[in-house]
């Protein structure tokens, strides 16, 4: 793996790279509070594989592309980086993997950009609009979701993250991911205005746009014990897929798969992008269902 800087008109983007420059592209998106190095295994398994990888600090965790007003850090300017990033690389067309807020953005960018997305696959993230249903409907995502309200709190949240060596921002990773990846995620986050340009993915208000079924072949992989999101959206997200689908859980995993769980997760990702290696042809405009209108 190799350290890449990607130049676009948002900024500069720092990634980690590998594979054959020939390789069929592949795109991981990170989720808070980490980096593009929480693909470290994912990232191996796939160059070894002859994949081209390349997982970018998305925006607010590249220095060079770290906006300061919250409104800066909307879905729409989010999507558009990955946009940008592909295409500075020189793909036209791209495998999309994401978890946790990069699993967010997946789901958006397979959505508006689906001739382009190639597979599609998320980590623990449930599709929006099903996760948006359960939050109406279901009380245990609704209190499984309510961190995301206290996290919007300006300057309180990084102030209690960051405090007693940041005691509380580890805790997050619940000693579920290496430690040697905990000190890089903290001194990251620890630096003048990362961890707030972090928590501005939470305070950037909802979506600028709807979201509707996706076309794109998907792989969904949830875990049990994932405390960010529970059964009723991880359950729905197949109503709102309309392309070739795959569920799989993972039994008494938490939240964090790509480190806790590897191995099975990189079976899974190679799996899924050898069964679909043709590019299907969609359309090039964003799907038309609205995001109160999953497939029946």
């Amino acid at each position: 793996m190799t350290e890449l800087s990607i130049s676009t008109s948002a900024g500069v983007f720092d990634a980690i790279e590998a594979g054959p420059p020939e390789g069929r592209p592949v795109l991981l998106l990170h989720g808070f509070p980490q980096t593009g190095l929480a693909w470290e295994r994912q990232i191996a398994a796939l160059a070894a594989q002859g994949y081209r990888v390349v997982a970018p600090d998305q925006r607010g965790y590249s220095p060079g592309a770290r906006p300061e007003r919250a409104e800066d850090y909307r879905m729409s300017l989010l999507v558009d980086d990955v946009v940008a990033i592909t295409e500075e690389l020189g793909w036209s067309t791209f495998d999309l993997v994401g978890h946790d807020w990069g699993g967010a953005v997946a789901w958006w960018t397979a959505d508006a950009h689906p001739a382009r997305v190639r597979t599609l696959t998320v980590v623990s993230t449930p599709h929006p609009g099903a996760l948006a249903t359960a939050l109406r409907t279901d009380e245990d995502q609704r209190e499984r979701s309510h961190y995301m309200i206290d996290w919007r709190e300006t300057p309180a949240t990084e102030e209690r993250m960051l405090a007693h060596d940041a005691q509380l921002l580890r805790a997050l990773y619940a000693g579920k991911i290496p430690q040697d990846s905990v000190e890089a995620y903290v001194r990251h986050l620890s630096r003048p205005g990362a961890l707030t340009a972090a928590l501005n993915w939470y305070r950037a208000g909802r979506p600028d746009g709807r979201i509707g079924t996706i076309e794109v072949p998907t792989l969904y992989v949830w875990s049990t014990n994932d405390r960010a999101f529970g059964p009723a959206p991880a359950h729905g997200t197949g109503r709102w897929v309309e392309g070739p689908y795959r569920f799989e859980t993972l039994q008494g995993v938490s939240h964090w798969v790509p480190e806790e769980a590897p191995d099975t997760l990189n079976r899974l990702l190679l799996e899924h992008l050898r069964a679909h290696g043709q590019l299907p042809q969609y359309g090039t405009t964003a799907n038309t269902p609205l995001a109160d209108s999953p497939k029946r």
